[in-house]
């Protein structure tokens, strides 16, 4: 029988799968047609280093505190550009690591980001909160909550999605009697915030409603059905393509977004607060913010990526498939053929197909079988 692999060779292992994959997307059709966004966290960046600016204050930000260390941390080298896709390489390479540690074969999935997502993991900085959840998920487990909790804090200061974590992880503290261990990531989100809250509380709101009040995007899961029958209007703000005048259907996503979640929270406190179901819900927390969200850029599916195989079983076989699916089909659009969706609705099917793979997946990850209830009741 041969011996198992040690974690830390799992772990340099797929951080060279992963580099490797990193390079690929450099090539081939990936380096025709990218969208990039680092030129605007190279603007927040030398406002910041060279002109002593403070952000909220004396210009708009659009992410949260924990997110300027990595707009910052590129300036000081010539190119930008390429300081940026390095550093996210080595958030990449910190990630598959951390996850060799947790489950091997959802290191080596990860591994196969680039590659899955394409040439947007060269300048989204998605791979840093991405981080610091799986970190703080894999201290957790460990029973470290204290570290769980800083990682965790961080991961909701570097962009704010991860909240979705906070109750499962509260219930699975609690549970352990180490509740107190919660004011560690108080603490790393105050740390963030209050100093910008101080001197620049309207910019700090302004930059915090702006995320929340975000209209109807294009390719979330509601504009997806409505370029698919119809022909909306779209205009651009916030950032991105949105559609005009259908805001019903964009609360009609958060309220279900927002069922979906309590459901999950519920589900999770209600049962056992085991290893395994910490992952699973935190996987399906995620995703259902992902599908039912107004704004479903690409780069969401690297939230998912590092989560989605750490569910074990069937289940977990059956998830990474669907996770594999829906970042093949958005490949299929974007980012060279995104603007022809936009500007005449092409590939609209393609665009729902994948929103409604997100909504099947969240539905493998969530819903338990009949039997196996009954069997956890008896339990």
């Amino acid at each position: 029988m041969s011996r198992r692999s040690p974690p830390w060779a799992d772990a340099v292992a797929a951080a060279g799968i992963f580099l490797a994959c990193f390079g690929v997307v450099h090539t081939w059709f990936w380096a025709h047609g990218a969208l990039v966004d680092w030129p605007t966290y190279h603007d927040y960046g030398t406002a910041i280093v060279d002109h002593g600016q403070v952000p909220y204050r004396d210009f708009r930000v659009e992410y949260p505190p924990g997110a300027l260390p990595v707009f910052v941390a590129p300036v000081p080298f010539g190119d930008y550009a390429g300081a940026f896709a390095w550093l996210m390489a080595v958030c990449g390479v910190t990630l598959v690591a951390v996850l060799a540690f947790v489950r091997r074969s959802a290191a080596y999935y990860a591994a196969l980001a680039p590659v899955l997502v394409g040439s947007l993991i060269l300048s989204r900085f998605d791979l840093w909160p991405s981080l610091l959840l799986v970190g703080a998920l894999a201290a957790l487990r460990s029973e470290r909550h204290a570290l769980g909790w800083a990682l965790l804090g961080a991961a909701v200061d570097a962009k704010l999605w991860p909240l979705v974590v906070v109750p499962l992880a509260l219930v699975w503290t609690v549970r352990r009697g180490r509740a107190a261990s919660v004011l560690a990531g108080a603490v790393v989100v105050a740390a963030a915030f209050v100093p910008f809250a101080v001197v620049a509380p309207h910019g700090l709101w302004e930059s915090l409603h702006g995320q929340a009040s975000r209209p109807l995007q294009v390719e979330s899961l509601g504009a997806a059905i409505l370029t698919a029958f119809g022909h909306p209007q779209v205009v651009t703000s916030h950032g991105s393509q949105n559609l005009v005048g259908h805001d019903a259907v964009g609360r009609a996503l958060t309220a279900l977004a927002a069922a979906s979640l309590v459901a999950l929270w519920v589900a999770f406190g209600r049962g056992a607060a085991s290893p395994e179901r910490l992952v699973r819900y935190a996987a399906a927390a995620v995703c259902a913010f992902v599908a039912f969200d107004r704004v479903l850029s690409p780069q969401y599916l690297l939230w998912l990526i590092p989560l989605v195989p750490l569910v074990r079983g069937a289940r977990g076989a059956l998830a990474t498939v669907l996770l594999t699916a829906a970042c093949v089909l958005t490949q299929v659009w974007f980012p060279r053929r995104y603007f022809e969706y936009v500007d005449t609705f092409h590939l609209a099917g393609v665009v729902l197909a994948r929103d409604l793979v997100l909504v099947a997946l969240l539905v493998v990850l969530s819903l338990t079988p009949p039997r196996q209830r009954a069997r956890a009741r008896s339990s």
